[in-house]
């Protein structure tokens, strides 16, 4: 099945005191990559929101973006040191005892910032990560839906041009054999003009059959049309299918210069650069698939 590898999706979801917005939007990669900006408090969850993506996303760069709304990530309060405030207390009074001092003890004085902290307590976690992770799945599933439907439009435009490509290989394969009867015919001429008609029958022989060995496109041809076939099986696997098509691509274009290389005919030259074209095309469809 064709995937895309770009898409977007957003989920939000209330429970409680919270909601998680979370925004999830992906572009080609050649691997599984996520960047995930979300509050330096939800970073104990990171982990578990890897896991998640990784049941939607098998290739591709994601961009997971999370707030959360509502109720405050940390909660706040007072927290004062009694044994060491109580001390302090005591020491304060016997300095006024020891010289005779007359003043109290103000407020100001015992709301020293060694007496008096605040301390941060995260909020509670177990309800957040629930609907967090819940929140990351609808994003998700709205991802996988919109690369779904781009990999529908990204298979009708590569089956158009692998059949194209495939009528172009089987008009070659039609053709390749009259190459050799061509330069046969022109060799013939161009040897009795050079030995005014006595013209030796086994060095004809000899000499079409060295340019029909060096010109020979069958096996390129045979092989290419194996790859087409590859190429089509694949289009329709349940699995990720982006590295294989671009392998397959690769060969198809290997065939396709050794072809340019062997071919000594305008013709066939002709129909080598629109191969090429076609699989360029076809390379650049290639590499938004998953």
């Amino acid at each position: 099945m064709v995937v895309s590898m770009t898409g977007f999706g957003r989920g939000k979801k209330n429970e409680g005191f919270f909601t998680a917005l979370v925004e999830v939007k992906t572009v080609n990669h050649r691997f599984a990559e996520y960047q995930i900006r979300m509050p330096k408090q939800l970073i104990y969850l990171e982990d578990k929101i890897k896991k998640k993506l990784n049941e939607f996303i098998n290739r591709g760069r994601a961009e997971v973006y999370i707030t959360i709304e509502g109720q405050s990530l940390v909660n706040r309060h007072v927290q004062i040191d009694w044994a060491l405030l109580d001390e302090y207390v005591h020491y304060i009074n016997e300095i006024k005892n020891r010289y005779d001092i007359i003043n109290d003890i103000s407020v100001q004085d015992l709301t020293r910032e060694e007496l008096i902290s605040i301390a941060e307590k995260d909020a509670n976690s177990e309800d957040l990560e629930a609907v967090l992770l819940s929140a990351v799945e609808e994003a998700c599933s709205q991802l996988l839906q919109m690369r779904k439907l781009e990999g529908i439009e990204l298979e009708k435009d590569l089956n158009y041009n692998l059949d194209k490509l495939n009528e172009r290989v089987i008009q070659l394969k039609k053709y390749a054999p009259t190459v050799v009867l061509q330069y046969q015919e022109k060799l013939a001429k161009r040897m009795k003009d050079l030995l005014s008609g006595q013209l030796e029958e086994a060095r004809l022989l000899t000499e079409a059959a060295i340019f029909a060995d060096k010109s020979d496109i069958n096996e390129e041809l045979t092989r290419l049309l194996s790859h087409i076939k590859q190429f089509s099986q694949t289009l329709s696997a349940t699995e990720p299918i982006g590295r294989k098509l671009d392998f397959l691509l690769q060969e198809m274009n290997r065939e396709i210069n050794t072809i340019g290389s062997k071919a000594n005919d305008s013709s066939i030259a002709f129909q080598v650069v629109e191969m090429k074209s076609l699989l360029e095309k076809m390379r650049e469809q290639v590499q938004n698939i998953e």
